[in-house]
């Protein structure tokens, strides 16, 4: 099926987010950024972190991190963390809104913020952190029954996961579940597509 930019933010402002499954954890506060590249069949801009990172090396992730207290706001962090990691300055974002907080990992209460990427807009990646940017159709993006779930036993807490492939990218953890949610709200028929497992459509950056 098709989605276009005006059909995605329609549902996205007519349709409430699910609630959280849980509560979310920890007093400190991060943003990430949710790239929604303005096209005529809109895309979905990832990244894939850097190797030689500390933590989530070589992940599947958006672009952001922790709140400074410089930022005026969480929504502030999202541009400028996207804007440190891939070049796309905050006047090339129209933000539309934040999604509900999820807790990572590392025990941060991360925003997503959904934002519309200008479609001239040209990444410059910095390698100390990324080490590639892709995109997929974001129809397909939001594809739930492109998800598995599972359980994660941590402690005396269980967490629930969710992973997908996408070419040779595997997406998984808070990433997963934040493109799944943005999907629950959205709400799109749940059609299977044909090419879900074919190889990339174009890969930004090397």
């Amino acid at each position: 099926m098709r989605l276009t930019l005006d059909q995605f933010l329609s549902r996205f402002v007519l349709h409430l987010p699910m609630a959280p499954s849980a509560a979310v954890q920890g007093n400190r506060h991060a943003a990430v950024l949710v790239p929604v590249i303005n096209a005529a069949q809109p895309e979905l801009l990832l990244t894939r972190r850097a190797a030689q990172l500390r933590k989530h090396a070589g992940q599947v992730a958006f672009p952001g991190g922790m709140q400074d207290a410089s930022d005026a706001s969480l929504i502030d962090t999202a541009l400028r963390e996207a804007h440190e990691e891939v070049g796309i300055a905050p006047d090339q974002v129209r933000v539309v809104g934040t999604l509900p907080p999820v807790t990572s990992s590392t025990g941060f209460a991360v925003t997503p913020v959904v934002g519309i990427v200008s479609p001239g807009a040209l990444l410059t990646l910095n390698p100390d952190e990324v080490e590639s940017a892709f995109t997929m159709p974001l129809v397909e993006a939001l594809r739930l029954s492109r998800y598995s779930g599972f359980t994660l036993q941590r402690g005396n807490r269980q967490h629930q996961l969710w992973l997908s492939w996408y070419g040779d990218y595997f997406i998984w953890g808070m990433t997963a579940g934040i493109i799944r949610a943005l999907g629950q709200q959205i709400a799109l028929p749940d059609v299977a597509s044909p090419s879900s497992h074919a190889a990339l459509r174009h890969v930004l950056c090397p």
